[in-house]
C-alpha cells in the first residue's frame, strides 16, 4: 500500500513537471515569435509600396483556408470604416456641408445610419433651398422638415424647367363680353356687359355670388361689398349678400375704366409708399408714378394743388424705343418692360440698376416682379424668368385670348411665389384672361405630387 501511495504521487508530481516545462517552452516560442514578427514589421516599413504589394501577394498566395477566412472577415472592417458613426456629429454635419444635394440624397440610402444623420443636417438642406431660390424661415429648425422641403422645391423647379408646372381650367357662366377682372385672396371677381358681376372661388371654380348691375368697366371688392366702374359713366357700390346697390356716383363724362388708367390719356398710374431716402423723398412719403408710351415720371403727393414733377425716366432720349404699359414699384424699385427687355431703377438714385434683355423673345409685358422671379406674357406664352441667373427658365401656352388696350382683360394671381418659392405659396392662380366665348381662361399652379 506504501509502495501504490509513492508511485501516485512520483506520477502527479511527473504530470505538474511535464506541464509547466511545456508552458515555459510555449513562453519562449511565443517571445521568439514577437521578436521575428517586431523584425519582419520593421523591414516590412521600410519597403516601398510596390514591395510591400508583392510581399501580400506572396503570403496570400502562401496561406491556406484559415488564413483566407480570417483575412475576408477583417477586411471589411479595416477597409470600409463608417466614418458618420466613428466621427462626431458636428464634423460629420461639416463634411456634408461640401456634398452638392443629389449626392447627398444617394448618401441617404447607404443604411439607415446615414439616412438618419443626413436627414438631421439642417444647415444642409436650408442651404440647398436657398440654392433653388426658395424662402427659407430659418425659426424652423425641424432638419427633416427642410429635407423634404428641398424633395418638394427639386421637383417643382423640374416641374418648370419642363413646362409642367401649371394647367388650366375655365370659368363659365357670362353670356357677354367678360371686360373686368380683380383678384384677391383666392376669389376672382369678373363683371361683364351682361350686366351683372361674379364672385368665383378659383379652388373650386364654383361661382359665389352672381349679382345683376351695370356694364363693368373695372370691378373692386372686399367681403361685403363690389365697387363697379361702368361704361354708363358712372361708379356703384354693391353689396354681395343682397345684390342691392348701395351708392351711387355720378359726374365721369367717360366711361370708368379703373384707378389705374385714364381713359384720356392711356396713361398708366402707380401710387405707392416710398421705402428708400434719397435727396427728392423720405421713407413714408406717398409716390405717384405716371407712365406713357415712352417715358415715366414720378411725382410727389403733398398738399400742393400744381405738383412739379420730381424726376422723368427713359429708355432712349430719342424715343425710339418704346415701353409696355405695366409699371412695377415697390418703394424700392421701379421695373417696365421695353422693347429690348425689362429695365430695373433703383428709387434712391434713379440710376438704372441693370437691363436685362431677352433675345429669344421679344416685347413682353410685364405681369409680377420679385426678388427671385418675374412673370411676363406675350400673345402666345406666359413666361417664368429667374432674376439670378436672368433667364427664361419655363413657358406656358395661351389661347387667343381678348385683347383690350383699356381695362384689365388678364391680370396675375398669387404674388408671393415671386420673392421665391415656400413649398406653399405655389398654388392657386398665377394667370386669368377673359376669352373671346365670354368665359375665363385660367392657370393655376399645378398641385404637388
Amino acid at each position: 500500500m506504501q509502495n501504490v501511495v509513492v508511485c501516485v504521487g512520483r506520477h502527479h508530481a511527473c504530470g505538474y513537471a511535464l506541464k509547466t516545462g511545456k508552458y515555459f517552452h510555449n513562453l519562449m516560442e511565443r517571445k521568439d515569435f514577437e521578436t521575428w514578427l517586431d523584425n519582419i514589421s520593421v523591414t516590412f516599413l521600410s519597403l516601398t509600396d510596390l514591395q510591400k504589394n508583392e510581399t501580400l501577394d506572396h503570403l496570400i498566395s502562401l496561406s491556406g483556408a484559415v488564413q483566407l477566412r480570417h483575412l475576408s472577415n477583417n477586411l471589411e472592417t479595416l477597409l470600409k470604416r463608417d466614418f458618420l458613426k466613428l466621427l462626431p456629429l458636428e464634423l460629420s454635419f461639416y463634411l456634408l456641408k461640401w456634398l452638392d444635394p443629389q449626392t447627398l440624397l444617394t448618401c441617404c440610402l447607404v443604411s439607415k445610419q446615414w439616412n438618419k444623420v443626413i436627414s438631421a443636417c439642417t444647415e444642409v438642406w436650408q442651404t440647398a433651398c436657398k440654392n433653388l431660390g426658395w424662402q427659407i424661415d430659418d425659426s424652423v429648425q425641424d432638419a427633416l422638415h427642410w429635407k423634404k422641403v428641398y424633395l418638394k422645391a427639386i421637383l417643382r423647379m423640374k416641374q418648370l424647367e419642363d413646362h409642367e408646372a401649371f394647367e388650366t381650367s375655365s370659368l363659365i357662366g357670362h353670356s357677354a363680353r367678360v371686360y373686368a377682372l380683380y383678384y384677391k385672396d383666392g376669389l376672382l371677381c369678373t363683371g361683364s356687359d351682361d350686366l351683372s358681376a361674379k364672385l368665383w372661388d378659383v379652388s373650386t371654380g364654383q361661382c359665389v355670388y352672381g349679382i345683376q348691375t351695370h356694364t363693368c368697366a373695372a370691378v373692386k371688392f372686399d367681403e361685403q361689398k363690389l365697387v363697379t366702374g361702368s361704361f354708363d359713366n358712372t361708379v356703384a357700390c354693391w353689396e354681395w349678400s343682397s345684390g342691392a346697390r348701395t351708392q351711387h356716383f355720378r359726374g365721369h363724362t367717360g366711361a370708368v375704366f379703373s384707378v389705374d388708367y385714364s381713359d384720356e390719356l392711356d396713361i398708366l398710374v402707380v401710387l405707392q409708399q416710398c421705402k428708400v431716402k434719397s435727396l427728392l423723398h423720405s421713407p413714408g412719403d406717398y409716390i405717384l408714378l405716371s407712365a406713357d408710351k415712352y417715358e415715366i415720371k414720378i411725382w410727389p403727393i403733398g398738399r400742393e394743388i400744381n405738383c412739379k414733377c420730381l424726376k422723368t425716366l427713359s429708355v432712349s432720349e430719342d424715343r425710339s424705343i418704346c415701353l409696355q404699359p405695366r409699371l412695377h414699384f415697390d418703394g424700392k424699385y421701379i421695373v417696365c418692360s421695353s422693347a429690348l427687355g425689362l429695365y430695373q431703377w433703383d428709387f434712391a438714385s434713379y440710376d438704372i440698376l441693370r437691363v436685362i434683355k431677352t433675345p429669344e423673345v421679344a416685347n413682353l409685358a410685364l405681369l409680377g416682379f420679385g426678388d427671385v422671379f418675374a412673370l411676363l406674357f406675350d400673345n402666345h406664352y406666359l413666361y417664368i424668368m429667374d432674376l439670378r441667373t436672368e433667364s427664361l427658365i419655363s413657358r406656358w401656352p395661351l389661347p387667343e385670348y381678348r385683347k383690350s388696350k383699356r381695362g384689365s382683360s388678364f391680370l396675375a394671381g398669387e404674388a408671393s411665389w415671386l420673392n421665391g418659392l415656400d413649398g406653399h405659396n405655389d398654388t392657386g392662380l398665377v394667370f386669368a384672361t377673359s376669352m373671346p366665348d365670354h368665359s375665363i381662361h385660367l392657370v393655376l399652379w399645378k398641385e404637388h405630387g
